[in-house]
């Protein structure tokens, strides 16, 4: 059974809180079959139009809502309709609200001609303005969305989810097949594909929309604060590490043990009101990579993070470590255009073997994207912070690593090779590995020193030892990190990462 408007209103609302923002429609001036069929339409959906807009609370948050009803002409868009779309993403602009899109249509309303196709432009410009006003923009597609506006504004989410089993597509099958003599491929057009193709960020039945859009919003339209869901995160103990007497290969070797608590870990310690995100949002995903949005300490954030964990965990290290590629990094990029449109501190957490060495890698443009990570990671506007988690390699590494402050594990590293790699550059073998680590000085206390990362967070004595409390301390030195940066005016923040970066290796 197809989910209504009022469905969505009683579903994701606190109930008796919609409030209508819909007026009287634009004329169209239709023919005399339109008009009949405008007139079925109504006193079929009970709506005077596809669309209905208005606003509402979630868990007592304001929020505009935009949802249209597949019973009017199949939630097709034409003047009228968008007139009201653009109205409703003006006035929560006005507002200043986060707004909650759930479109289901079968795309531009045929009847209504070219000049209903192009009404998808100045719905995208309303939608681009609000976003660029620094608001969050949430989507929740739903079965069918197709055509324009799935071209538009079902396309323009900061964070989007489906409709489970939602028929979602830019081509509709019956002019598919129409046009070229033969159906359209099964299961390409499904929800369940989109996400697993890195288009969407989950397929989410609609009793859970409630809960998503709450959490998502607390990140998004947040303010810092003590996080009361998260009372104990807090440690008192002292961050500074008590010297291990170990050598740099020491900590290659630990960083890469079975039981190392990564990203994952430091979100389900460190972090609450977590909503992860998938992929690009431009047809790639790329698993070695998480994004979420996420508090820390309270604090609102995007997390970026290289997930390694799941290597260290298999048996005699059987599986192929998770290396980098271009998929993985795009999707970084996505992470900082979330963090910069919303006004979000950027957390990214790096521990990786390193970027992908392959033929599909270098055709993917992995260079590039290296090179474009550090451009926009560099010159972010946003406060950032950096985590060197466990192992640091190559570009995959440096790629996320210019930031305002950056801490280091007591046994993670960072270097432009493996010590076995450099070793095998040097002595042509990997049996200087050890020297090679130690003489590049890759180690936490090396890299410290040197003025590369501003924090060694401490192990006791090894991460894998203590994951829980390694991981709330890690987020304990990031929220310490996000409150100093916070006091901080951006221009200024911005021009001491430069000058950091400017001048390293030269003083």
């Amino acid at each position: 059974m197809a989910i209504t408007a009022q469905d969505l209103i009683d579903a994701i609302l606190d109930r008796g809180t919609f409030t209508t923002w819909d007026g009287p429609l634009v004329d169209v001036r239709p023919d005399a079959e339109y008009a009949a069929q405008l007139d079925r339409a109504r006193q079929r959906s009970r709506h005077d139009e596809a669309v209905i807009t208005g606003e509402g609370r979630i868990r007592g948050q304001r929020v505009a809502l935009i949802a249209c009803d597949f019973a009017f002409l199949g939630g097709s868009i034409g003047a009228a309709a968008a007139e009201r779309i653009v109205s409703a993403v003006e006035r929560a602009t006005a507002l200043r609200l986060p707004l909650l899109a759930t479109p289901t249509s079968g795309g531009t309303r045929m009847q209504e001609g070219t000049v209903a196709f192009l009404q998808m432009v100045k719905i995208s410009a309303a939608v681009t303005l609000h976003k660029q006003s620094g608001l969050p923009y949430l989507v929740y597609l739903r079965d069918p969305t197709m055509g324009g506006v799935f071209a538009s504004w079902g396309s323009l989410g900061h964070v989007t989810v489906a409709e489970p089993g939602a028929r979602i597509g830019f081509l509709g099958p019956r002019v598919y097949e129409a046009l070229r003599g033969e159906p359209f491929p099964e299961g390409v057009q499904t929800a369940e594909n989109l996400f697993a193709n890195g288009l969407i960020d989950g397929v989410v039945p609609l009793r859970f929309v409630r809960l998503l859009a709450h959490r998502t919003l607390r990140v998004l339209a947040g303010d810092a604060d003590a996080d009361p869901l998260a009372p104990d995160l807090g440690l008192p103990e002292a961050l500074t590490p008590a010297p291990d007497g170990g050598s740099a290969w020491d900590s290659v070797r630990i960083s890469r043990a079975a039981g190392r608590p990564g990203v994952r870990a430091f979100l389900r310690h460190a972090a609450t009101d977590r909503v992860p995100l998938s992929g690009t949002g431009e047809g790639e995903s790329d698993h070695s990579l998480l994004l979420s949005l996420a508090r820390v300490q309270g604090y609102p954030c995007v997390v970026v993070g290289q997930d390694n964990a799941t290597h260290r965990a298999e048996p005699d290290g059987a599986a192929t470590p998770p290396l980098l590629g271009p998929a993985a990094l795009r999707s970084a990029r996505r992470g900082m255009r979330l963090a910069a449109e919303l006004g979000l501190p950027l957390v990214l957490v790096i521990d990786t073997w390193g970027a992908a060495l392959s033929a599909a890698a270098e055709e993917g443009g992995l260079a590039g994207e290296v090179a474009r990570c550090l451009s926009e990671l560099v010159t972010l506007r946003v406060p950032t912070v950096s985590v060197l988690l466990g192992q640091g390699t190559g570009g995959g590494a440096l790629a996320m690593l210019p930031a305002d402050r950056v801490l280091c594990a007591q046994h993670a590293w960072l270097a432009p090779l493996p010590p076995e790699g450099a070793s095998a550059v040097m002595f042509h073998d990997t049996e200087h590995a050890a020297e090679m680590a130690e003489r590049q000085r890759i180690a936490a206390a090396d890299l410290l020193a040197d003025g590369v990362v501003d924090r060694v967070i401490p192990e006791r004595p090894d991460a894998a030892d203590e994951p829980t409390e390694f991981s709330r301390r890690v987020g304990l030195a990031v929220s310490e990190s996000l409150a100093e940066l916070s006091l901080i005016p951006d221009s200024i923040r911005i021009s001491r990462r430069l000058d950091r970066y400017r001048f390293l290796g030269t003083r």
